[in-house]
């Protein structure tokens, strides 16, 4: 399998790649550490050099076609380029990612609740859940008990399956719809060990413990059967 470089190992912040294409509306390389967003995470932003210039890189169009910041140079075909991400930003997503999935975890195993929806900046994310009730003192006691598990040092690790494999195992399908496109036949699941197994194509830490602390900041009505929780994290 040709994996994106963001799969094969999530700590690239810095690669060289080849030119495939190039012009002031997207720059695709043969090679890329760029999430490209999805799943609620937003795209990686950074920067390309070569021959001592740079591009800004704002996001990533659908291909993996890196946006040029407007107004700055773009390589030529066939150029050498170093790519590096913004790499306070990626880390803050991971970290983020890792903390939402450890409340779906919780939510989960303590509720039964599937997710309905999901959306995060770094440091900051909510989770939609198919909730009916909560009982009193909801929000701080899953505060304590997301926090319990992230100080478990759970490690966080990545496998592929089949699309077949993923939608036969109930574990791995913790959204109330099944939101894995048609034409995807090879399934990345993120298992947070012992708590959380999902498809999931983000970019996530190693372990919880490199979460950090999280705060249950707000937990709110979505309409008859639904609730949100909303999160937050410390700067690292």
């Amino acid at each position: 399998m040709n994996l994106p470089l963001y799969w094969q190992d999530q700590t690239t912040m810095s690669w060289r790649a080849s030119v495939l294409e190039s012009s002031t509306d997207g720059i695709m390389l043969d090679a890329s550490a760029f999430y490209p967003g999805g799943g609620g995470q937003p795209p990686d932003a950074g920067v390309l050099e070569w021959d001592g210039v740079f591009a800004r890189i704002e996001g990533v169009r659908g291909g993996g076609a890196l946006v040029p910041r407007e107004g700055d140079p773009v390589p030529p075909v066939g150029a050498c380029v170093v790519g590096r991400l913004d790499d306070v930003r990626r880390r803050s997503l991971m970290r983020t990612h890792s903390a939402l999935h450890v409340v779906c975890g919780v939510v989960y195993r303590d509720f039964g609740a599937l997710v309905t929806g999901s959306n995060m900046e770094p440091l900051s994310g909510r989770m939609d859940f198919n909730l009916p009730e909560v009982p009193d003192g909801f929000k701080s006691e899953l505060e304590r008990v997301v926090n319990e598990e992230i100080a478990r040092g759970r490690a966080i690790t990545a496998r592929i399956v089949t699309r077949d494999e993923a939608l036969a195992d109930a574990d791995v399908m913790r959204t109330a719809q099944n939101l894995i496109p048609d034409q995807i036949e090879q399934v990345r699941i993120i298992d947070v060990q012992g708590l959380d197994a999902q498809a999931d194509s983000g970019t996530h830490v190693a372990s919880t413990k490199q979460i950090g602390e999280v705060s249950i900041t707000k937990v709110e009505s979505k309409g008859k059967g639904f609730r949100r929780v909303r999160i937050t994290l410390p700067n690292a």
